[in-house]
């Protein structure tokens, strides 16, 4: 079970798609039908969507179909893993500036990096969006990154 069709997960892409269109002024999908068919559609969209929550040690709280595949994760293993592990040791201060300006500016549109799935298949994202989530009331709720263009690399040395 992917979690996917659960209220609270609805519930959560609809801040991601709301904020997105906030931040960059377009929609991430097409916004048609109902949440759950919203949801339905981001889950299988043929890019990749991941977001943290704002713990001290943020948790992924979503990823969609290709992000499961490409971290070489189940929706439960996702939804319980620190999003500082999906990059190497060496890449961490990398995505922490990243994260950094992404607050300090609301998204980041030219972003670029080395992740490490769960069996530590190595890969490069290329031209990510990464923006804040916020809620109706403007409180800030975490933040998500999206891409559809990665390249694998050779393992570490």
């Amino acid at each position: 079970m992917t979690g996917q069709a659960d209220p609270a997960t609805v519930a959560h892409v609809q801040l991601l798609l709301d904020s997105f269109a906030r931040r960059l002024g377009r929609e991430l999908v097409s916004r048609e039908g109902s949440a759950e068919e919203q949801a339905a559609k981001l889950f299988h969209a043929p890019f990749v969507v991941v977001s943290h929550g704002t713990e001290a040690d943020p948790v992924l709280d979503y990823g969609n179909a290709r992000a499961l595949a490409l971290w070489e994760m189940t929706w439960e293993e996702l939804t319980q893993t620190p999003s500082r592990l999906t990059a190497e040791p060496v890449h961490r201060d990398e995505r922490a500036r990243l994260l950094a300006r992404t607050r300090a500016h609301g998204f980041v549109d030219d972003y670029s990096g080395i992740r490490i799935s769960k069996t530590g298949r190595r890969f490069r994202i290329e031209r990510a969006i990464v923006w804040n989530l916020a809620d109706a009331a403007g409180e800030h709720r975490g933040q998500a990154a999206t891409f559809d263009r990665w390249t694998p690399l050779e393992p570490a040395t």
